[in-house]
């Protein structure tokens, strides 16, 4: 059990019927009701909750693999050390049956056989915009052989949004759910009731 204390506290019983209906929704989807909404979104007007419920909408309309979206979003996460985030790309990663070897070998991307040189040019485009707020000529050149004008803009509106999202929950001090934890222990417990 997360034992972190956020710096503003959750709010358990929400006002209004559109948050009520998101809390419901929360805990049906993920078994609990995410500590985000009840730190952050639920002290502010149901657009910014819109709002970051269009950036997932908006991701679908990609052209990037939702792999590789996925493992830039997870990158950037990383960097500026947002569990919650961390732990909820690993969510959709199980959900998706994706690799999850590549996900765990995201620390050796730059050497290890699990990605492939446009990847790594992704990656380190990612690494460096989040890392240093700047890129380097060479970086960008390296990311423009593997990806059109279109798939950069892409890889660009990734690590800004997820930005959004890590600073929303460092901010405030939201540590991880523990999302990937439930949902494995979710699956296990199908498992042996199918026995």
């Amino acid at each position: 059990m997360n034992t972190v204390d956020t710096f503003l506290p959750a709010i358990e019983r929400p006002h209004g019927p559109l948050m009520k209906l998101a809390y419901f929704f929360t805990r049906r989807q993920f078994g609990k009701v995410l500590t985000p909404l009840k730190v952050h979104s639920a002290r502010l007007p149901a657009a910014f909750g819109r709002f970051y419920g269009k950036i997932g909408k908006l991701d679908k309309r990609l052209t990037l693999s939702a792999e590789l979206a996925l493992l830039i979003r997870h990158q950037v996460a990383r960097i500026n050390v947002c569990e919650f985030c961390m732990d909820t790309a690993r969510v959709f990663t199980v959900r998706a049956s994706m690799n999850q070897a590549r996900f765990d070998a995201l620390d050796r991307y730059r050497t290890s056989n699990l990605f492939t040189e446009a990847e790594r040019a992704a990656l380190d485009y990612a690494t460096e915009l989040t890392k240093e707020k700047k890129v380097e000529p060479e970086t960008f050149a390296r990311l423009a052989r593997h990806f059109s004008e279109r798939q950069i803009c892409e890889i660009i509106w990734l690590v800004a949004t997820e930005h959004v999202y890590n600073l929303t929950n460092i901010g405030l001090n939201i540590p991880s759910d523990m999302l990937c934890d439930i949902r494995l222990k979710n699956k296990a417990e199908a498992r042996s009731q199918e026995m």
